[in-house]
């Protein structure tokens, strides 16, 4: 590797010890592998390079991105757009700090586009069922992803939930406290009493744990062995696993999908966006915006189903005449005639087209005076009954 580059890999370096102050150590690891990922790419396209400050956006830059797009395996976009954030903090840090490079190397439209995946919470009877399955369990697993679903924190988030977790407000408010997370959100959460009883549960389940005595255990409310990040996610993602299938659930399960279903239930029962942006720890709206399509698509099957059950929106109502009635009589035809009038008007009123309106009507009137014939017939009938 050439001096220059070597120079700017010592750059890269120093700039990458200062983000590891306040960073992920997962998050310093990307940003190693970008760093390295840019140097071997110049190594090879530009061994001519002699400064950093000679780094000019075409044709490093541009060649670079290029590069990206073309690589084999095919990286994702949203991988691409990790290297360019990584990358373009660095340079922007080493521009800060004075060092003479030229502004704007990564722009805007560098950027592939974002990609867009939709939450896919649970149906709902589906939902049921995996409650019922995990209630059913009743482990220290199953009570943790619970708590998930009761709440919707990360599954990463109630890994990490401290033991006294549970925090009285009010004489009659709790909060779950939710330590700094993924996006170094820290929040306290409203916890009714299924949530307090949770918590409870597993306070209980853990003293019975194995896992409870070791050293690293004695703060969290999930006892572990082991190292933090992996010791407990893999369990619980099994553990779940396992009770969809025994819930004869028929889509892939996973603590995140409980998450988004907590979400869009929420969201459905009326909760307000900046309300359910909190309860997430969500610091773009946009991300929450998400779960308003997915409500948005329920909206648009309850229509169309609606719109298709009305295929015949105006259907005149069955007719059914009194069980009294005898047959083929006369007073029962005006019984019958009766009963069909006020149907026809029922109906007539339903309708907003005047003209059809005033054809009923004038239909009705018809009816009347078929009705008056016959009450002449009937009174002919009984005066000609009584003559003889």
């Amino acid at each position: 590797m050439t001096r220059s580059l070597i120079n700017l890999e010592q750059l890269f370096e120093k700039e990458i010890q200062t983000l590891a102050l306040t960073l992920q150590p997962s998050t310093i690891d990307q940003y190693r592998c970008t760093a390295r990922c840019f140097l071997t790419y110049l190594h090879g396209a530009f061994p001519q390079l002699r400064s950093p400050s000679q780094l000019r956006r075409d044709p490093h830059l541009l060649g670079y991105f290029r590069s990206l797009s073309e690589r084999e395996p095919r990286l994702s976009n949203k991988t691409r757009i990790g290297r360019l954030l990584h990358l373009r903090r660095l340079l922007d840090n080493l521009l800060a700090n004075g060092h003479r490079l030229q502004p704007n190397l990564i722009r805007r439209e560098d950027f592939p586009p974002e990609p867009f995946y939709l939450p896919r919470p649970l149906s709902p009877p589906e939902d049921q069922l995996l409650r019922q399955e995990l209630l059913r369990t009743d482990d220290l697993y199953a009570n943790a992803l619970l708590l998930i679903r009761s709440t919707g924190i990360r599954l990463g988030e109630c890994i990490r939930l401290p033991l006294d977790c549970l925090r009285q407000l009010g004489t009659e408010q709790w909060a779950l406290h939710v330590p700094l997370g993924k996006l170094h959100t820290e929040r306290l959460l409203p916890a009714d009493t299924a949530v307090r009883r949770i918590v409870e549960r597993i306070l209980q389940l853990r003293t019975s744990t194995p896992a409870a005595r070791f050293a690293n255990s004695q703060s969290f409310l999930l006892p572990r062995r082991g190292c933090l990040r992996h010791a407990l996610s893999k369990p619980l993602e099994s553990a779940l696993a396992q009770a969809a299938r025994r819930a004869r659930c028929t889509t892939h399960v996973t603590p995140h999908r409980l998450r988004h279903t907590f979400a869009t239930e929420m969201l459905r029962l009326g909760i307000s966006l900046p309300a359910l942006m909190k309860l997430l720890g969500h610091k773009d709206i946009r991300m929450t915006l998400r779960y308003v399509l997915v409500t948005q698509q329920d909206l648009q099957r309850e229509f169309h189903q609606a719109r298709h059950n009305a295929a015949h929106p105006h259907r005149v109502p069955t007719l059914s005449l009194p069980k009294n009635i005898p047959s083929a009589s006369l007073p029962g035809v005006c019984q019958a005639l009766e009963a069909t009038r006020h149907l026809l008007e029922m109906y007539r009123r339903q309708l907003s087209n005047e003209t059809t309106r005033r054809q009923l009507h004038r239909l009705d009137k018809r009816l009347l005076t078929v009705g008056s014939q016959l009450q002449k017939l009937i009174r002919k009938k009984n005066e000609g009954t009584l003559a003889g």
